[in-house]
């Protein structure tokens, strides 16, 4: 049985009142899960054909899914190709809300994991420039690593505070989503951290923050702009109140009206304290009333109508011709279309790593970034070696020379462990007399690179990511 503290629970029994004991019971229920896949990688028709899970639709998002328990998308070849992203299904509607565009460019302001972060390129399907920032680095790190597995293109990640990005993106970005740092009451069913580490304080804390936030978040957005707030809480402090705060302190900004959403709960003007009945207009999704966590979002409009007068300083192109033949040369070996990577200005290079930036990115200096943009590979000694990101970004018509694998056979799983391969193994393909880079997929899907040699495939799956000893699921 979970523990709640007594002081949250008293607050939510005054909030709720009636509905308390439907609200207390559902800390008894097995809470769910979900996945969402990459519209990047994937179309649904084929992947719901092909994937071992029992899959059940989550009413707030296209592409969400409810999983069974007995399920285990976690570790499963199609995972670490990055054709979905496993994420609790109430954090989905985020960005069903801010309805991302491809072209837009759009900031995610507090986004590791990744989840946001993922689903927004999703939307934006590889048009358009996402900046998606976190504070911690070491939480940086993994959102880093997700932008990857999912095959992302034009998404920067930074590791930045608010106010700094303030500072070089004024009035920059068409959407934002600021998925605020919170109390975590609506995580309680699930983590048992949140539920040791709440207060009264500690509430008030946050809300403080998030009114920091947002100010920060309102100066990047453009006149006309949407900017989705979220949280995983229910205290009125951290949501509709800080809302009304925000609004008080913002005349430029009001709720957006997004209109009724199967599964998501209007928010509640009497627990402000203003009196706002546009806070109607907000969402909550409540644990006892959905088959989600705890949740609460507002849609917020910029009136007014961008000048574009705005304009960013250029990043320092790549301009050492030497570094740009070798790559040239991996490139026409590599790709069946080399043009389309060749006639590209916005390549930079970092000590010896070579990325692609989105053509939208501003002048990288003084920035803390962790991935300025698609992670093209390594300078070495008069040859360039791809990077593992760059594998997972590719389709599988693109590679002059791929090797097939299917993820209900154990090639997948042992490409996946680290092990050689021999061509013979291939599936409907032939190999035989050649050499160079190799695109490594599953069921089509690409996994990562090998190097043939004399009929063997070198594995160059990261040694990082490789699969362990003990049980492999494959259907």
């Amino acid at each position: 049985m979970i523990e709640l503290p007594e002081a949250f629970k008293k607050k939510m029994k005054g909030l709720l009142e009636t509905e308390y004991e439907a609200f207390l019971e559902s800390y008894e229920k097995e809470r769910v899960q979900g996945l969402r896949l990459n519209p990047g990688k994937a179309e649904a028709e084929e992947f719901l054909a092909k994937a071992p899970f029992h899959l059940t639709k989550i009413p707030w998002t296209k592409e969400g899914y409810y999983y069974d328990s007995g399920d285990r998308p976690g570790k499963h070849p199609y995972h670490e190709a990055g054709l979905y992203y496993i994420q609790e299904p109430s954090a989905m509607a985020v960005v069903e809300l801010l309805e991302p565009k491809p072209g837009d460019c759009v900031l995610d302001l507090c986004a590791a994991p990744g989840g946001k972060t993922t689903q927004i390129a999703g939307h934006l399907l590889g048009e358009g420039f996402l900046l998606s920032n976190e504070i911690h680095p070491a939480r940086a790190k993994i959102l880093s690593q997700n932008v990857e597995r999912m095959g992302i293109r034009n998404a920067v990640v930074a590791n930045e505070t608010p106010e700094r990005l303030a500072e070089r993106f004024p009035e920059f970005f068409d959407k934002i989503v600021v998925d605020a740092p919170c109390s975590g009451e609506g995580m309680f069913r699930k983590d048992e951290e949140a539920r040791s580490q709440w207060s009264p304080d500690h509430v008030i804390m946050c809300a403080a923050r998030q009114r920091q936030i947002l100010d920060h978040a309102a100066q990047m957005l453009k006149a006309g702009g949407r900017m989705v707030y979220s949280t995983c809480t229910f205290s009125p402090e951290e949501d509709e109140q800080t809302i009304e705060t925000f609004l008080s302190d913002h005349p430029e900004f009001e709720i957006e009206d997004m209109g009724t959403r199967e599964g998501l709960s209007p928010g509640k003007p009497e627990w402000g304290t203003l009196s706002m009945e546009t806070l109607r207009k907000t969402y909550r999704i409540w644990p006892h009333l959905s088959e989600g966590e705890g949740h609460y979002l507002a849609v917020l409009r910029k009136t007014g109508k961008d000048d574009g007068t705005w304009k960013r300083k250029v990043p320092k192109y790549l301009k050492d011709k030497a570094v740009w033949k070798e790559y040239e040369g991996f490139c026409r070996e590599l790709f069946t279309e080399p043009e389309r990577y060749l006639d590209r200005e916005e390549y930079i290079l970092f000590g010896d790593q070579l990325y692609l930036l989105p053509p939208q990115m501003i002048d990288l200096a003084g920035l803390k970034v962790v991935r300025p943009g698609l992670h093209m590979g390594t300078m070495k000694k008069n040859r360039f070696e791809p990077s593992h990101a760059l594998a997972l970004s590719m389709k599988e018509e693109e590679a002059v020379r791929r090797f097939s694998m299917k993820a209900d056979g154990m090639e997948a799983v042992r490409y996946l462990k680290g092990e050689t391969l021999r061509i013979e193994e291939a599936i409907n393909c032939d190999l035989n007399g050649q050499k160079g880079w190799v695109l490594m997929t599953v069921d089509g899907w690409s996994l990562g690179f090998s190097k043939l040699a004399g009929g063997i495939l070198k594995n160059h799956y990261p040694k990082g990511l490789r699969w362990m000893g003990g049980t492999v699921f494959v259907s």
